[in-house]
């Protein structure tokens, strides 16, 4: 018997050993003895018994959800004063080169300062977005063989470059040399992140000024002129002349501006200023709103003035010369074989509205900052003040909501019912102006 067999033997009958001991004195007789407890029951100093031990197993602690805190956090928070702007935000990614100097965790920390740039303010500043590509470290992520090149190479670094540039591309960021040259760097030529900089440099370089109403892109911080704004973006007619018939109120002591002089600015073209004069006397006109308006990341608010489409019957054909006639001729008779499969209808959605008189922006939305609008328009409309006005007004909102991101949404219009009520109420309550 070699050494190794009988190691083996001894270790069976030791276990063996244990589960008869186990078993005698548990008060079992030893001819008892199952052929399992010689093969691996183990001896313990105290009773056993078949159902349950004897001694009670203490109670476990209840278990809490382990609240993981995102890595890096604390080098968010050590901004002094609690200042949340560029120079903090910069300030946050060197304190994570000088302390992370093999850059381990640099992916974690890229996605949680792309998140945190709305609050600092940076999600439109290239330099910020050139300091976080430079974190990567260099020469590392490049491929070196055909086979690297062919497959992704280091997927997850990749992946967290092109988040960098669609973010970049989601806020109207372009790209510079450097932005290609640090791309170079980290992935190489023949990478994914490459790619998508190619793209970016071909599209946003056509579609920059594709626009034909551009916006400016740092928005006016008066209400007055970012009313002009608005408005001078919604009319097409550049004949259109913009009013201010009323200017905020200046503000007290205490620093606050009286709620009871808002804002109004209103513009009306020479076109609409005629259709007015030329609407009928005995139909009524509509004060509708507010509507809201997106400029860039702000939300406004416009009523307006507008009247009900007029009947089939009591509409004036306008005869267009030949000349002036886009289509012309206007007339052209055809004569093609046609099958009993032709379909003569076309499916074209076209909605009729009435006639909209002037456009305005104010401070407040309830009826008596309306009035003061439509009481300024009766000056350069004489026949305003013998036409009825009737306001149909939806619930008040604020000209700009603010959120905590940082980006203003409007809110939610009230329900139908409850709108309908409010109208019918206000048709009753309030009479001609």
């Amino acid at each position: 018997m070699s050494w190794t067999q009988a190691n083996l033997l001894a270790q069976r009958l030791s276990w063996g050993w244990g589960g008869i001991c186990g078993t005698t004195l548990a008060g079992r007789p030893f001819s008892q003895v199952s052929p399992q407890a010689l093969r691996g029951l183990h001896c313990s100093s105290t009773t056993h018994k078949s159902d349950s031990s004897l001694v009670p197993h203490p109670p476990e602690p209840p278990r809490r959800p382990a609240r993981a805190l995102a890595p890096h956090e604390e080098l968010f928070r050590q901004a002094p004063d609690g200042a949340r702007d560029k120079a903090s935000f910069v300030q946050a990614v060197q304190n994570f080169g000088q302390h992370n100097v093999h850059k381990r965790g640099h992916v974690d920390f890229i996605y949680l300062a792309l998140r945190k740039m709305r609050e600092y303010g940076v999600e439109q500043d290239l330099a910020v977005y050139n300091t976080l590509l430079d974190i990567f470290p260099k020469d590392v992520f490049r491929p070196r063989s055909i086979f690297q090149k062919i497959f992704i190479h280091y997927p997850r670094q990749q992946e967290c470059g092109i988040a960098i540039l669609e973010q970049m591309e989601n806020h109207g960021v372009m790209p510079n040399k450097e932005t290609e040259f640090l791309l170079l760097q980290i992935f190489g030529r023949k990478s994914y992140p490459m790619l998508k900089f190619v793209r970016m440099r071909l599209w946003f370089s056509r579609f920059k000024n594709v626009n034909p109403f551009p916006m400016p892109q740092d928005l006016p911080q008066d209400p007055v002129d970012l009313a002009r704004l608005g408005l001078r973006h919604m009319e097409p007619d550049l004949s259109a002349r913009v009013t201010v018939y009323q200017m905020p109120s200046s503000k007290d002591s205490t620093g606050t501006a009286d709620p009871t002089e808002p804002h109004i600015v209103g513009i009306q073209s020479p076109d609409q200023q005629a259709a007015l004069a030329r609407h009928n006397p005995a139909r009524p006109i509509f004060v509708e709103g507010p509507f809201s308006l997106w400029l860039r990341n702000k939300c406004v608010y416009y009523h307006i003035l507008r009247a009900d489409l007029l009947p089939p019957e009591e509409r004036e054909a306008e005869e267009i010369p030949e000349e002036w006639n886009l289509y012309y001729p206007m007339q052209l008779d055809l004569e093609y074989g046609r099958s009993g499969w032709d379909d003569y209808e076309f499916d074209i959605n076209e909605v009729e509205e009435g006639p909209i008189f002037a456009i305005c922006m104010a401070g407040a939305h309830d009826q008596a900052t309306l009035a003061k609008w439509i009481q300024g328009l009766q000056e350069t409309n004489p026949a305003l003040a013998q036409i009825p006005v009737v306001f149909r007004l939806a619930a008040s909102t604020g000209e700009l909501l603010a959120s905590s991101s940082g980006q203003e949404e409007p809110s939610p219009p009230p329900p139908e019912g409850q709108e309908e009520e409010e109208d019918n109420s206000q048709r009753q309550q309030r009479g001609q102006s």
